[in-house]
């Protein structure tokens, strides 16, 4: 992808996929979802992690699968706040955008 993916919008996309289980999702296959969209190796991913966890936005929990623990990231309630903001403020961001790209700095 040509466009830089900053710290916010890689917050809301990871935020985005962890909501979208219940019960949470581990790390890797937070990995593969977020790969879909964005261009991110787990290197980037797992700091990210770790800082909404820190913010209060993201749960851990350790499970056990096939003889080994797996942590799992489940989505608090401040993390889906966070996440209603990130949406409300990605529709405005993305509009606008949109309108340049489509008619110009001199209609907008």
């Amino acid at each position: 992808m040509v466009f830089n993916t900053g710290a916010a919008l890689l917050d809301a996309v990871v935020l985005a996929v962890v909501s979208g289980e219940a019960d949470g999702t581990y790390g890797y296959r937070i990995t593969q979802d977020v790969r879909k969209v964005l261009e991110v190796s787990e290197s980037t991913l797992y700091p990210v992690l770790r800082r909404l966890q820190k913010d209060g936005c993201l749960e851990v929990y350790d499970k056990q699968f096939d003889g080994r623990n797996r942590r799992y990231y489940r989505i608090t309630e401040t993390g889906q706040e966070k996440l209603q903001m990130y949406r409300e403020e990605w529709k405005i961001y993305s509009g606008k955008i949109s309108e340049i790209f489509e008619k110009g700095l001199s209609e907008i």
